[in-house]
């Protein structure tokens, strides 16, 4: 009979094997290697991947309690995704080779090591020049991987190696102020590597391209299934539809509220008072200089925190932390407006993260001081960093590392209403934040529709209550349409999220559904309420166990309440 503890220790070696899997969960034994982009180690990734499904999928698992059997079906539902997108075609073609992936290969990890590293500067700087030296060669057999890739996927490719030499750059200048012993080799090694990416991005312009990047509807219902997402992608297209219905009517009464309260001209339009606030609420830049903003999001994060220790609500791990740092330039073209990276899970010490914003001078209506609370909320505290900080403190070593997109952005979603709801914003502005709020929050639903629009290449799941014409044949152009319209974004805005959108498959839509799913299930703890607690009392047992039970899908989650007599 095999063991849970032996399935454990497998999978470990199994996350392990992976140079940036190893790096990313923050183990060190290969911080000075990179990853082989060649096809044959992708095969044997996948056969490694078969063969421990295999083993769980036959074992008799001597599983000792509900939490270990948690545990295994995690492991086989983790080992099924990769699975999953590791052998996904498109035409009959393997995915690996029509989506370039040299640049995030190359610096994702150096990336790491520069600005997340608790360690000396000497011993991430050696850990550097290792990697330098060997992206030249990184880069040429990623080239020999690809075939026919999709157009929209080389142009963010090619965009984001054009911002790497900033990235070396900075190393460079950051390694002469701790006179760095192997200076010489860490120029030398740079200059070959820029080099090598001006002969990559030449390469990349030069290959033939496809435009086609849709999955086909059997594998979006497929990838659903293995979400653990129980709706056909048809009820997920009206779920959407019905919300944006309901969000256009709070929309609606804010407008009208807000034009009384401003005295503005009574038919002006949710995307004009969108912009009159915009510009009454703008942040001034100190000394003309955007990184200046990081400074009031760090002001927003110390009153969110002061806020959340006052109310009690949230239980807030001991050693936590949470950098905000503005976006470098080889990332802006995958950041829309913010992001965050989270704690390394598997890193000992002070529970990490670091915030990205995406500062531009055309841009700033993305950062106002209505939609800074907002984002704090989301990216911080109580959002991703809390809810991954906590995780990175599961025993469970499959909880720690877990990837449910529907989990993570259903609680961060669900908290931008919460926090409002709980009297977070003054009264005097709550209007103000939430219009700015909702209108923001339409993009849960526009991502639903193109997330399915782009996998399946299907247009009817576009149609999500907006009453707009899709006639273009470029997708890209029809999901503008979409998106510009439900959330009035900027187009620099507009054109990062379709970026992400499109290389993300499953992950935008799950915005949405994971909200609609985190609100069912606390509405749902709130009519049973089977330990008759006030109001205060479940909203804590609700955040407490959703923070430290660790990373699942909701509906898995779900089963976790229960066993815990809430349900």
């Amino acid at each position: 009979m095999t063991s849970y503890a032996d399935i454990s220790e497998r999978f470990f070696h199994y996350l392990q094997s992976d140079v940036d899997t190893s790096v990313g969960l923050g183990l060190t034994d290969k911080l000075a290697l990179l990853g082989d982009p060649s096809l044959a180690a992708h095969q044997q990734s996948v056969i490694a991947a078969e063969a421990l499904l295999a083993k769980v999928n036959g074992a008799e698992i001597s599983a000792g309690n509900f939490y270990e059997l948690l545990d295994i079906d995690l492991i086989k539902l983790h080992l099924q995704q990769d699975l999953f997108f590791k052998t996904l075609t498109i035409d009959g073609k393997p995915q690996r080779r029509l989506k370039p992936g040299g640049v995030d290969g190359i610096s994702a990890g150096i990336f790491q090591l520069f600005v997340n590293d608790e360690r000396s500067e000497p011993e991430r700087l050696q850990d550097i020049l290792a990697r330098v030296k060997l992206a030249p060669a990184y880069l040429e057999q990623e080239l020999h991987v690809l075939t026919q890739p999709v157009k929209r996927w080389l142009d963010i490719e090619v965009a984001q190696a054009e911002g790497l030499p900033e990235l070396f750059d900075n190393i460079l200048d950051w390694a002469k102020s701790f006179k760095f012993s192997d200076m010489a080799a860490l120029q030398t090694a740079t200059t070959q590597l820029k080099h090598a990416i001006v002969a990559y991005i030449s390469r990349l312009k030069s290959l033939p391209t496809t435009h086609n990047f849709a999955i086909g509807m059997d594998k979006l219902e497929q990838l659903l299934a293995l979400k653990k997402i129980d709706k056909t992608p048809e009820q997920l297209r009206q779920m959407a539809a019905d919300y944006m219905c309901s969000t256009a009517t709070s929309i609606e009464t804010l407008r009208q509220n807000l034009v009384t309260k401003y005295q503005l001209d009574t038919d002006t339009t949710p995307a004009q008072l969108h912009n009159f606030l915009n510009k009454r609420f703008t942040v001034q830049l100190k000394d003309g200089e955007l990184s200046s903003v990081l400074d009031i999001y760090s002001a927003e994060k110390s009153k969110i925190l002061d806020f959340i220790q006052s109310s009690n609500l949230f239980p807030l791990p001991f050693d936590q932390d949470m950098k905000i740092l503005q976006t470098p330039n080889f990332l802006q073209s995958v950041i829309p407006a913010g992001a965050m990276w989270p704690p390394l899970a598997l890193r000992e010490g002070t529970q990490k993260s670091l915030v990205y914003l995406t500062l531009k001078e055309d841009e700033l209506d993305e950062h106002t001081h209505l939609g800074i609370p907002v984002m704090m909320i989301h990216e911080g505290i109580p959002g991703h960093h809390l809810q991954f900080a906590s995780a990175a403190l599961q025993p469970s070593l499959i909880r720690r590392i877990f990837s449910a997109c529907e989990h993570a952005e259903g609680w961060t979603t669900m908290l931008e209403d919460y926090m409002l709801d709980i009297g977070y914003v003054a009264d005097n502005l709550v209007d103000e934040v939430r219009f700015i709020a909702k209108r923001e929050i339409s993009r849960l639903v526009a991502r639903v529709g193109i997330d399915l629009y782009f996998m399946s290449g299907d247009k009817q799941f576009l149609n999500v209550g907006l009453e707009l014409e899709f006639n273009a044949n470029d997708p890209f152009e029809n999901a503008a349409l979409l998106l510009q319209t439900a959330t009035g974004f900027t187009d620099g805005r507009v054109q990062a999220e379709l970026n992400w959108y499109s290389t993300e498959q499953g992950y935008p839509l799950s915005y949405l559904t994971g909200n609609r799913m985190v609100w069912q299930l606390k509405s749902d703890l709130q009519t049973a309420n089977k330990k008759q607690l006030s109001q205060a009392e479940l909203d804590q047992e609700f955040h407490r166990i959703y923070l430290q039970s660790g990373c699942m899908p909701v509906s898995l989650l779900r089963e976790v309440y229960r066993h815990e007599g809430l349900l």
